[in-house]
Order: structure tokens, then sequence, then C-alpha cells
């Protein structure tokens, strides 16, 4: 076997390590049964099935990005924003499924879901053209201009999608500070990426770092035998994601690890090899001066591995009126594993944005064409942000 074939072999068993981290956990089931109860959960598990109101918007270099519209309830009162949910890397918009169905059952809001490019329905985009935060900042703009062309928004953005969302304030900030009633970011990161250590010795990720070029080449080059390796390695791969997209791995819910597995499997190796670099050149600490003074959540898991609790401590610094909330025992799929606590978390954030608007949303003002709140109307003066520790409760 040539040295390109082994190496994009051994790319497929470590995919792992590109997508979710690095680490290894022992089997201790047949095959034969692991693979049953992963079809059984497959059949029965109703996670990622709420649909909406089908739209395209469509991005600079002709990519069409999917989304979906839940609109509130007819008849009923709707707040006076649009929610607009931005998922993470290797996910898709339904990982907000547990959101999802909270505000539904509000139904006093209108929420935006969409698939980052080359995730879930989103297309592709060019062939050979390079990936940037700032790239994916500029396809959430022509999803706000295709969904929500007026009005104010709420953005709410987990690990790549909070970057998303900070790459859409640092290019648009007049947009950013006249449009947006309120921010929250899930377990996410402002800077400093190319420094995690994913839980392990640092000399180990720093060896890892070195041959991860290599290792995304080989995987561009040979996509169908990396993803035969990908398939070979399912019990593995299982393994891996548990460790790293939750905090209490074993007490997590079989349907709802399946459902993380799911996502992740579903995005393409090439996909993952191309947004890999991307995070590295990440550095939007200046941006966040833009969602300052209006209302703002922090949430983070405090046995996240893939953006660490200090990476939201940091966000939180710097947005002074922010909510830090730590969900304990806890990792990088917080709207999975804890999806009540989260729930309360954005329901104390709507509140206060409606708080800063008052009982009903105020006509709009010249001087602030999408009608974010003025800026002194009902807001915090500046202080430490707030931080509270909530413990795992929701079972």
């Amino acid at each position: 076997m040539s040295t390109p074939r082994r190496r994009a072999g051994l790319a497929g068993a470590a995919l792992g390590v590109v997508a979710a981290g690095v680490a290894l956990e022992r089997l201790t089931v047949h095959r034969a049964v692991r693979r049953k109860a992963r079809l059984a959960l497959d059949a029965e598990g109703p996670y990622g099935t709420l649909r909406g109101t089908e739209g395209a918007a469509v991005a600079e270099d002709g990519t069409e990005l999917y989304y979906e519209t839940d609109e509130p309830e007819p008849g009923g009162e709707e707040l006076p924003f649009t929610v607009v949910f931005s998922h993470g890397y290797c996910l898709n918009q339904d990982v907000w499924h547990f959101q999802r169905a909270a505000l539904r059952e509000r139904g006093d809001v209108r929420a935006v879901y969409w698939d980052q490019r080359g995730h879930g329905r989103s297309g592709r985009g060019p062939a050979g053209g390079e990936i940037s935060i700032d790239l994916l900042g500029r396809d959430l703009r022509a999803v706000l201009d295709a969904a929500v062309p007026e009005g104010p928004v709420v953005l709410v953005g987990h690990s790549m999608g909070g970057m998303t969302t900070m790459a859409f304030a640092a290019q648009y900030p007049d947009e950013a500070e006249g449009r947006v009633a309120g921010v929250a970011l899930l377990g996410t990161s402002a800077g400093g990426l190319a420094d995690v250590t994913y839980g392990l010795p640092s000399v180990g990720v720093k060896a890892v770092r070195r041959v991860v070029p290599g290792v995304l080449r080989a995987l561009v080059k040979q996509t169908e035998l990396v993803e035969r390796g990908r398939r070979a390695t399912a019990d593995l791969f299982a393994g891996l994601v548990r460790r790293y997209s939750f905090g209490a791995a074993r007490d997590v819910d079989a349907g709802v690890a399946r459902f993380a597995e799911k996502l992740i499997e579903s995005v393409p190796v090439d996909v993952v090899a191309e947004f890999y670099p991307a995070f590295a050149a990440h550095e939007k600490t200046a941006a966040l001066a833009a969602f300052d003074g209006v209302p703002a959540l922090v949430l983070a898991g405090d046995r996240d591995l893939l953006t660490p609790l200090e990476h939201s401590e940091r966000i939180a610094a710097a947005l002074p009126a922010a909510e830090l909330v730590v969900l304990e025992e806890t990792g990088h799929l917080l709207m999975l594993e804890r999806p009540e606590a989260v729930a309360e978390s954005m329901s104390d954030l709507l509140a206060r944005i409606l708080r800063a608007y008052g009982s009903t949303a105020p006509p709009v003002q010249p001087d602030r064409p999408h009608g974010r709140p003025d800026a002194g109307a009902g807001r915090a003066p500046r202080q430490a942000a707030a931080r509270r520790r909530s413990r795992p409760a929701d079972g």
C-alpha cells in the first residue's frame, strides 16, 4: 500500500481526533450487539425530527444556505424579536432539538435555525474555496437578510456558531449594534484555540498538531477509503463522541448519545478537514464590544474539553453586563446534556431582553432603523459579569 493510502487509512481510524478530540475507550460489548443497539436507537429516537418552514439564503460565493423558521402560535402575543440559532462544527441545526421544543411550547417566539455551509442541508461551496470563520460570519449575514430582513434579532451560537456570531459582529459592527437585541454564546471561544489541550498532556497535543496538516491532506485525497475506516471504527468513534461531548458520559441517555453520534457522523470527512484549520486563526475578542450593553448570556460546561471553561470566562470578562452560567459536570454539547438548565437560562435571557424593551416592542427610532432598544432603555449599568453555577438536576 502506498504511503498516502496508509496515511488515509490511519486518518479514517483517527477521525475522532479531528472531529472531536483524542481519546481511547475500552470496548467491552460484542460488536454485533452494539450495532443492533445503535439501529434500535436510530429507529426509535425522536431527536432531530422537528421541522419548520424551509427557506434558503445565498452566500456571497453562491452557496445555498438552508434554514427553517418556526413561527409563534397564531393569535397570541409575539415577542418583538426573532431568535436565530447557529450550530457548531460537525453538527447541524437539529442539535437544537430540545431548545426548539421548549420555544414551541412557549408559543410566542419566532425562531430561525440554519445549517452552516457543508453541514446538514446547506451547500458545500465552490471546490477549493477556503473556509474561514469570517466567511461564516458573512454567511450569517446572508441568512439574516433572507430570513429576518428587518427587525431586531437575538443571536444564539454554540461553539463554531458562537464564533460565527462574533465574526458577524466584527465585520458588521453597525448592524450588530443596531439590530442585535441580545446574544447567547454557548460553549464557545473568542480565540486561543491553538492552546487547547483536549484534556491531554501538552507534549502529546503538540505532537498531534505537527502531523495534523498531513493527515488532513490524506483525508481529502482518499475520502472513500477514510469513510470505510470511519464505519469500521464506529465503536471507537462512539466512545470518542461520549468523552468529548458530555461531562458525565456514563449518565447520558443512550438515545441522546446516539443522536450526537449521528449528527457528527453525517458530516463528510472532507468537510471536517476543510473547516479544521480555520479555528487556529480565530481571534474575535475585540468584536465582542459590539454586544456590550445588550442582555447577554455566556453558558459553559465545567468539563468542556473542546472550548474549556476559561474561554467562556474570558468572553464574560469582555462583556461586563453578561450573565455567566456554569453547568457543573457538563461537557461541550451542553444543549443535549443539560437541556432543562439551558432552557432556564435562555428563558431568563429572553425575560431580560423584554425588560430592556418594556412590555411591548418600542416604535422604530430613526437613528436605530432595525429596532434595537435605545442605548439607555432598561439597561443594567456596567458591572462584573454575573456568575452562577448550575448543578445537574435534569436527569
